[in-house]
């Protein structure tokens, strides 16, 4: 997952390949609550690692349930139906899934079995209306107090051992909000229904009525069949119990889906996106996006547990489309809408408002970024195309769907900045590197830093600080021309053999982990810096065969997103057309003491001025190679690090990328 500030995207072109889905987050958090409240032990397979089932675990485990883990499988010895611990603080993170149902059941289950219990998440959560669920809550006698503003978390629920709720009568409420108030009801009733039908009726008309049927899906799977009278009452048979069927596997994640069905729909031109781990059986109201993609001229097609999506008429049209059904996937109909003819209008969206952040406020500021014209209302928005998007850099307001589905932006041939991107760990933390597996792009495109410079003078380290603000690739020479005779004294090849040596380093595996080198799965860091190897690292990089090698390894660093790039010629010689070059100037005085510093602190005996002898010799002979001499590439920043941090030289690295970025 990319940690980053932000993340560019540089323009991409294209799209083929295959991405894994992650679990549903609506499917996860359901069963996950499911199987903390039913007797006996359930397995849960395939189930989505993110923020929000994480802080859902966490809950139940602060209640008393067993979560044990063996391998990919979750096992948890839920409750029956009976609290484990009566008293608990519990944070909720922004997660909608997990806020409403947690607060029903406990609600109920405090007012009949005794309990103090207070929810609470982060600051937009104390955003998000829970008004009307606790009111639906209030009805049965259920105590239930605001600790901050009324109608919204944080909230602490309390009662005493053998009260009694009234549930005589149908419980009401608003369906026009948020159709996980009914969820929330749906999942905690079967808590108190064991001696008398519990029904629920619903005021307004029900929005997001597939969520719903995914909640009485899983309620069925684990022994309460619900039965339902249109979407206005729903009602729990006297005597649910909740049991567990054993074992339950969590379907890939519909939304998550539409993102790579509309990568498919703009820029899957000769081979199909193929999405799986859901598919044409899904259980999932968003699964309905492909009929929207269809419809826009996406050409997709499926089967049980698998889409294939590709681009078919180009430019899109434009719809226009009722999206009650598939309210968070929309979002990404918005962005198709950039890729059309015509104006898109969506509607029925008020649910958006009431989201992580307000999401029709939101889409509208970062399209109209991008060249778009945008109109919004109460529960609707209209976007209509610019001639030509314009590069943008978009704010993500810590919400998941916004920052992927404004990711495919970057296919309109114009680069795109991604504030935030972690906040996609909420339903997808390694969307941006699926992302990435899928796109291609002209590597000319792709963006490349060079840092150069003389021995010592920090320049592996300074790559490595940049490389990793950025969330890009790194690439230090050195580390390829001492892995190639590294490889080479281990398998006993002898340092005047140029074709043997050229192999190797043709097909050398190297890559590079938080900045550490790594020949296949070996971290090799420290066994590089040994004398023996850069002894034969000299030897090795005086060949032309090898160089040549080398130098088509090292140009194959360069992919999406970007790439930094350490050295002695990277500017002048391997990428000469680099958006930003590098020249590192620090003094051998400078750069003596530093390796003095260096060799002290590992007990090795050293001296500061023969060090520096070592060093001037050394930058002599690289000044004056016949190949590839050391020198600083036309047009780069001459930095003077002899007085600065990694810090420091990191920022006016960054600060100099900056400048050259597109972005207003």
């Amino acid at each position: 997952m990319y940690s980053t500030r932000f993340l560019d995207l540089p323009p991409l072109a294209g799209a083929a390949g295959t991405v894994q889905l992650p679990g549903s987050k609506s499917i996860s958090n359901r069963v996950l609550l499911l199987a903390g409240l039913s007797e006996g032990c359930t397995e849960v397979h395939a189930l989505l690692d993110s923020d929000d089932t994480q802080v859902m675990l966490a809950a139940l485990a602060q209640l008393g349930c067993t979560l044990e883990r063996q391998g990919d499988v979750l096992r948890i010895t839920g409750l029956g139906g009976r609290l484990g611990v009566h008293e608990a603080r519990l944070f909720l993170g922004n997660a909608g899934t997990a806020m409403r149902p947690l607060a029903a059941a406990l609600a109920l289950l405090a007012a009949t079995q005794g309990g103090d219990f207070t929810l609470a998440g982060v600051p937009r959560m104390h955003e998000r209306p829970i008004g009307d669920l606790v009111d639906a809550l209030r009805q049965l006698g259920c105590t239930i107090d605001y600790a901050g503003t009324a109608g919204y978390p944080p909230l602490r629920l309390r009662g005493t051992a053998g009260g009694r709720l009234d549930t005589a009568q149908a419980i009401r409420v608003r369906g026009d909000v948020s159709s996980q108030f009914l969820t929330a009801l749906l999942l905690a009733l079967p808590l108190v229904a064991r001696d008398a039908q519990v029904a629920v009726e619903v005021d307004g008309e029900l929005i997001s009525k597939p969520y719903v049927e995914i909640t009485l899906e899983l309620l069925a799977r684990f022994g309460v069949a619900v039965r339902r009278e249109g979407w206005r009452r729903f009602t729990i048979p006297a005597g649910s119990a909740y049991r567990s069927p054993g074992r339950v596997h969590v379907e890939g994640d519909a939304s998550s889906a539409s993102y790579f069905v509309a990568l498919g729909a703009i820029a899957a031109v000769d081979t199909p996106v193929r999405i799986e781990g859901v598919g044409s059986d899904s259980i999932q109201g968003d699964i309905r996006f492909v009929e929207a993609a269809r419809a826009m001229g996406a050409e997709v097609s499926g089967g049980p547990g698998f889409l294939e999506a590709r681009r078919g008429a180009w430019p899109l049209r434009a719809i226009t489309l009722d999206c009650n059904h598939i309210p968070d996937a929309a979002m990404t109909l918005a962005v198709m809408a950039l890729f059309a003819q015509g104006t898109t209008r969506l509607t029925n969206i008020a649910s958006w408002r009431v989201k992580e952040t307000d999401r029709i406020a939101a889409m509208a500021a970062e399209l109209r970024k991008l060249g778009a014209t945008v109109a919004e209302g109460a529960d609707f928005i209209e976007v209509t195309p610019p001639a030509r998007l314009t590069p943008a850099a978009i704010h993500t307001y810590d919400d998941h769907r916004v920052a992927m589905c404004f990711s495919l932006a970057a296919f309109g041939g114009v680069p795109v900045r991604i504030f935030d991107p972690k906040c996609v760990a909420k339903t997808f933390p390694d969307y941006f590197e699926a992302l990435f597996d899928l796109a291609r792009t002209p590597v000319e495109a792709v963006p490349v830093i060079t840092v150069d410079g003389p021995t010592a003078s920090g320049k592996g380290t300074l790559a490595s600080a940049v490389a990793e603000a950025l969330g890009y690739h790194l690439l230090d020479s050195g580390a390829v021309y001492r892995a190639t005779a590294l490889t080479a004294l281990r398998i006993g090849v002898a340092a005047d053999d140029e074709a043997a040596l050229a192999r190797i380093a043709a097909t050398l595996p190297l890559h590079f982990v938080a900045g550490a080198a790594h020949l296949g799965d070996e971290n090799v860091a420290d066994v590089l810096r040994a004398e023996e190897v850069g002894a034969m690292a000299s030897k090795v990089s005086a060949w032309p065969a090898v160089r040549e090698a080398l130098r088509q390894l090292q140009l194959s660093f360069r992919r999406v997103p970007g790439l930094v790039a350490d050295g002695r010629d990277m500017g002048t010689v391997i990428f000469p057309g680099a958006e930003l070059k590098v020249f590192l100037t620090a003094s051998a005085a400078t750069r003596a003491q530093r390796r003095y510093k260096q060799l002290i602190s590992k007990g090795i005996s050293a001296s500061i001025s023969t060090l520096r002898a070592d060093l001037e010799a050394r930058d002599e002979r690289d000044r004056n190679r016949s190949v590839a001499p050391l020198k600083p590439a036309e047009g780069a920043l001459l930095l003077d690090n002899s007085e600065l941090t990694v810090e420091a030289s990191m920022e006016k690295v960054l600060e100099a990328w900056e400048q050259r970025r597109p972005f207003a």
